[in-house]
């Protein structure tokens, strides 16, 4: 199965194409270009370099969430585009559990901690036993101060991995709470990659995780920035 990889919840816009399990191309940029202006022109290049036609693509991997509001509408509607004009399904995956992914050799307890701003953290939690391709959840993903996250983590007894544009924010803070029971992913598997996206999804295909682009919606995980203020304000004038 040839399928096409988005990742484009975080900081990096990234890319992949990959079939029965190996990776054949992946492109990532992390730079001041949003999203809506590197997806395309990557996929048509990465497309061209790979001689791969857009006939052969049978299914559109995409990450779902959590992340940047922006970058999941973007991608999301990449996706959903791509996938009606080629008549193939979309497979959503976790851009916590694609994080995870990234650190697959390591083992034990991994951590994908994504910066969702005012001291917060969307996360995620897995274990990779020895016999799983794909790590198994250890807790629901979810939002939370930085600080609930780590006691959380310190019932677990256990070392810890961390990963995810998160890592470089709070580290400081991790290391205090946890001190040598604290890891963290090296620079270059730290953030979203499109290949960790594909592969999953061929899993999660084999399994019925694909479905039609118009079921497929981005999982926030939490309202917006303008939809909280507007509810503080709705709240205020309530009261006044």
């Amino acid at each position: 199965m040839k399928i096409l990889g988005i990742d484009s919840s975080g900081l990096v816009a990234g890319v992949a194409i990959e079939e029965d399990g190996k990776l054949i191309s992946e492109y990532m940029i992390r730079n001041k270009l949003t999203h809506s202006q590197t997806l395309l022109p990557m996929i048509d290049e990465m497309m061209h370099t790979s001689k791969t036609s857009k006939e052969e693509i049978e299914a559109i991997a995409i990450s779902e969430g959590p992340g940047s509001f922006t970058g999941l509408r973007i991608g999301a509607a990449t996706a959903k585009g791509l996938a009606y004009g080629l008549g193939i399904p979309v497979i959503p995956v976790s851009s916590l559990l694609g994080l995870a992914f990234n650190l697959r050799l390591a083992g034990g307890v991994v951590c994908s901690i994504m910066d969702a701003r005012r001291s917060e953290v969307y996360y995620g939690v897995y274990e990779y036993p020895e016999t799983e391709a794909i790590p198994q959840k250890l807790c629901d993903e979810g939002a939370a101060p930085i600080a609930d996250l780590l006691e959380k983590l310190a019932g677990l007894n256990k070392r810890v991995i961390f990963v995810g544009d998160g890592v470089p924010v709070f580290c400081d803070t991790i290391r205090e709470k946890m001190g040598a029971m604290a890891q963290f992913a090296p620079e270059e598997l730290r953030y979203q990659k499109a290949s960790s996206i594909a592969l999953i999804a061929e899993m999660l295909a084999n399994e019925g995780g694909a479905c039609e682009p118009d079921k497929f919606a981005p999982k926030y995980l939490r309202v917006s920035q303008a939809e909280r203020e507007r509810a503080e304000k709705e709240s205020q004038l309530a009261k006044s």
